[in-house]
């Protein structure tokens, strides 16, 4: 994530702060797999702590639902939904409960999320936000997305769509998790920042290089294969991100193929 990107959020970021108050402010960044959410959330909390300001970072990757959560829902819904990622494998309530505290100005405890096991770590290994937190980043290849017209569900967009979802059910499920349980959570998000790829073309070259820095610093993880298969679970809700989210973030910035800032709107 280049430096220019770096500069867009954190000037969001202060200008916002200095209109909140004592109140906390929570900055949703959104982003396809790979685009450099992590890195960015993290360079962003290192400048405003050097200047005093406390801030928290959680990714909803680290609100998953646990892994027996998602296999009874795999038996009573779905099988598609074993798999974490899409609206509905969330635990959102534990994500309000979480803002919650810190708009109360309480310390409060960040869940995690192991994607080597698949399974929520217990609270023994969570992180710590700091009481008097003043800024959220929650991100996410979602967060603050709309759902799509029921119209739209009506097309498979990939493979996996055809032939392990071909009668709708599971991407039915997932677009009315997004509308209903999903709203109360986005709904606190005070502004939201975008990192738009390219296309989504793109998200399997960035998430097979992630895999692959992965294997070598743990062994194991998924095979190049895997990948394709695992990002077309994303593809769907990706693509109407990528359409539908520049007309209302706050902030959108539109990376190259090598997630280079090529362009900064708003702000």
């Amino acid at each position: 994530m280049d430096g220019a990107a770096l500069d867009a959020v954190e000037g969001l970021a202060r200008r916002a702060l200095a209109g909140s108050g004592d109140r906390l402010l929570a900055i949703g960044l959104c982003g396809a797999q790979g685009s450099g959410k992590s890195t960015l959330a993290a360079g962003l909390r290192q400048r405003l702590e050097s200047g005093g300001v406390p801030v928290a970072v959680l990714s909803i990757d680290d609100l998953y639902l646990t892994r027996a959560e998602r296999e009874a829902m795999a038996r009573s819904i779905h099988p598609l939904l074993r798999t974490r990622g899409v609206p509905g494998t969330h635990d959102v309530a534990l994500g309000l409960r979480v803002i919650d505290a810190l708009e109360r100005g309480e310390a409060a405890l960040l869940p995690r999320f192991d994607k080597a096991s698949d399974d929520r770590l217990p609270e023994a290994r969570w992180e710590r936000a700091a009481a008097g937190t003043r800024l959220l980043l929650l991100e996410g290849w979602c967060v603050g997305a709309l759902p799509q017209a029921p119209a739209a569900l009506a097309e498979p967009v990939n493979a996996l769509e055809r032939e392990e979802d071909a009668d709708g059910v599971w991407r039915a499920f997932v677009n009315r998790a997004l509308a209903e349980d999903y709203r109360p959570l986005f709904g606190r998000l005070d502004r939201l920042v975008l990192l738009a790829a390219p296309g989504f073309g793109i998200v399997r070259r960035w998430r097979t290089q992630q895999e692959h820095e992965l294997r070598k610093e743990r062994g194991g993880g998924m095979s190049d294969a895997g990948v394709a298969r695992f990002i077309q679970h994303y593809e769907r809700l990706t693509r109407h991100i990528l359409t539908e989210m520049p007309r209302r973030a706050e902030l959108t910035i539109a990376l190259d193929e090598m997630r280079r800032a090529v362009a900064i709107r708003g702000g």
